[in-house]
């Protein structure tokens, strides 16, 4: 962002160049920072030429901008006692603080979406961002690779550095770890959702942890690596009939129904031959195979619909053929969804609670929740939600000029 008029730091303008190189520079009073270098063109005198300009912040200093010698041309006279030798520039242009701010709404962005799938959602994102007038841009991220360092980390992308995003929507699968994310973080490009949150958020077993920290309600759970000890693992939740889920269960597929006691010890014994984690949980009989999904972006639920489950079938996930429809959720819930998001430090979720006699129970926090379902059970945009969002902590916004206190 540029300041064009010294004094005015409520006035900005949103500026982009490529970055050519970064260099180690000493200023005047002998200390160094490194700095980004672009290449821009140069006008005087009605001759224009490109120079090389360093990156840095000058807005406490008298002048925003200074050019050495090396970038002017050798024709060009240097006289240190003279004072605008050019026509001075006519700041008309920046009189409106609205004008600006209308400006940097304009502002198109560049915008990644890091996925490995075609869907719904995907499509979804990048059509809505191009309708508003952003390059977006989808990732593969198992096509990434990144150069780890102090002075420019970069992620590359099938021989080719990827360019300089505004910010990134991360729609990665569980079995994605978010390192290309943690990457994005180190460069400084905003990232909708964090690392840390979506590594939380696709570990069932420190999610459950993680939820428990904060006193978020949720069915009773426990966790096994193959326990010996098969009855006292259902004991610690209750009786049956119980849950049984794999850790690295998705969309419903790895979740079975144990009716019995002694059809959970024979699910608990199939995952103990199979070497696998866990979770036992208690199965929520008065949700009568429904739940709740509510997408929260920025602290607030903009969007809520409840899924039943299709006859026979105790799971509500829509890819298991489960339904969904409008429904208006509780003050209670809506408290829980918000308080579980904000637990996983995420900014955009989905949050599966269920009702029970005992309040709502969440069952799932997801970092990458889909758009189908929900734009299709409640006719909302939540894809220009999502945007809005983005553009809110992306583009910049005129900084309120400071008013002289009258003593």
């Amino acid at each position: 962002m540029v300041h064009p008029i010294p004094g005015r730091n409520d006035l900005v303008i949103p500026c982009s160049a490529p970055i050519i190189d970064r260099r180690e520079v000493t200023s005047s009073n002998g200390e160094s920072e490194s700095r980004y270098v672009i290449e821009t063109e140069f006008l005087v005198g009605g001759r224009s030429w490109p120079i090389e300009v360093t990156l840095t912040n000058r807005l406490g200093m008298a002048m925003h901008m200074l050019v050495g010698r090396q970038a002017l041309l050798p024709e060009i006279t240097i006289n240190a006692t003279e004072r605008f030798c050019q026509p001075e520039l006519n700041y008309d242009l920046y009189h409106s603080t609205r004008a600006m701010r209308e400006s940097a709404i304009r502002r198109a962005l560049r915008i990644a979406v890091l996925t490995r799938e075609n869907n719904y959602s995907n499509d979804r994102l990048i059509a809505e961002g191009e309708a508003r007038g952003h390059t977006v841009e989808k990732i593969d991220t198992s096509r990434c690779y990144m150069a780890i360092n102090a002075m420019s980390p970069e992620v590359h992308y099938d021989g080719a550095r990827l360019p300089r995003y505004d910010a990134v929507i991360p729609r990665i699968g569980s079995s994605i770890t978010p390192a290309v994310i943690r990457q994005f973080e180190t460069i400084g490009t905003y990232c909708v959702n964090g690392s840390q949150g979506i590594t939380a958020s696709r570990d069932k077993l420190h999610s459950h942890q993680l939820m428990a920290r904060h006193r978020i309600g949720m069915p009773n759970t426990a966790f096994a690596s193959s326990p010996k000890d098969t009855d006292s693992l259902i004991g610690l939740v209750g009786t049956a009939p119980l849950i049984v889920k794999l850790l690295e269960s998705t969309q419903g597929k790895g979740v079975v129904l144990a009716e019995t006691k002694k059809a959970a010890q024979s699910v608990i014994s199939a995952f103990r031959g199979l070497k696998a984690n866990f979770l036992v949980q208690d199965f929520v009989k008065e949700a009568n195979g429904e739940d709740i999904r509510c997408w929260v972006i920025d602290g607030k639920v903009v969007a809520s619909m409840k899924r039943s489950a299709a006859a026979g079938d105790f799971r509500s996930n829509l890819h298991q053929g489960g339904q969904a429809n409008t429904v208006r959720i509780t003050k209670a819930e809506r408290e829980t969804a918000v308080r579980a998001v904000k637990a996983f430090g995420l900014r955009m979720a989905g949050v599966d609670p269920l009702r029970s006699n005992d309040g709502p129970k969440v069952l799932e926090v997801n970092s990458s929740p889909g758009l189908e379902g929900i734009e299709k059970a409640t006719g909302k945009n939540i894809a220009g939600l999502i945007y809005d969002h983005t553009e809110t902590y992306v583009r910049p916004h005129a900084v309120p000029k400071q008013t002289r206190r009258k003593g």
